[in-house]
């Protein structure tokens, strides 16, 4: 049976906050997002292990999974909601044997012969990109475009979570183009008012949910 998956993948990037990781996750949980990553690259070990049990807490009685990025050693021990890794971190099952299969396990892609060994994987969902530029990365993989999301659907009943330089206009296209789930960074963090973008890209989800062509 094919995950149901959040249509909104809300990037946390450690980067971009412009207030605490708790303030901002409060104001993404109000809103009606359900699916957070915590991505922060620079961070130590302990104060890693440390914010991520804070989201945890705070998110889980909201009924908001957290996805920790690249660390499912950390994800384990913060009993967080799963981790994300890239083709350059632990391979899929590496990280489902730390993480148990109770969490979810994704991974990124970026050719379709990555989709097609994802697909084969015990990974939960994929997420395929960057499909437009995006700043959010200092040296981001080659632009992929939204047709790869097409030809992607073809290879895998997994979700597709598009990624890379979403904002509202595009993530309209990336659902037409089949992918279940929009991952936004910049669109999110970035923006004064950032409940009101996360509230307008639910909506924007929803009103295209079945119209993937």
């Amino acid at each position: 049976m094919k995950l149901v998956f959040p249509r909104l993948y809300a990037i946390m990037d450690s980067v971009l906050l412009r207030t605490s990781e708790i303030a901002f996750a409060d104001i993404l949980a109000a809103s009606g997002v359900e699916l957070i990553q915590y991505r922060n690259k620079q961070a130590p070990s302990g104060s890693l292990l440390q914010i991520s049990l804070n989201l945890v807490k705070v998110l889980n009685p909201r009924h908001v999974r957290v996805i920790v990025n690249d660390r499912p050693d950390i994800a384990r021990l913060a009993d967080a909601g799963g981790v994300h890794v890239g083709q350059e971190d632990l391979q899929v099952e590496d990280a489902r044997a730390i993480c148990g299969t109770e969490r979810w396990v994704g991974v990124s892609t970026h050719t379709l012969d990555q989709v097609r060994e994802a697909s084969k994987t015990s990974a939960d969902y994929i997420a395929v990109g960057p499909i437009f530029a995006t700043d959010t990365k200092k040296n981001p993989d080659p632009i992929v475009g939204v047709d790869f999301i097409r030809r992607a659907r073809q290879l895998t009943n997994k979700p597709l979570v598009a990624i890379g330089g979403i904002n509202l206009e595009r993530a309209a296209e990336a659902f037409r183009a089949g992918a279940d789930s929009v991952a936004v960074a910049g669109d999110l963090l970035t923006v004064p008012d950032p409940g009101a973008r996360a509230r307008q890209f639910l909506s924007l989800a929803a009103g295209t949910l079945g119209r993937a062509n």
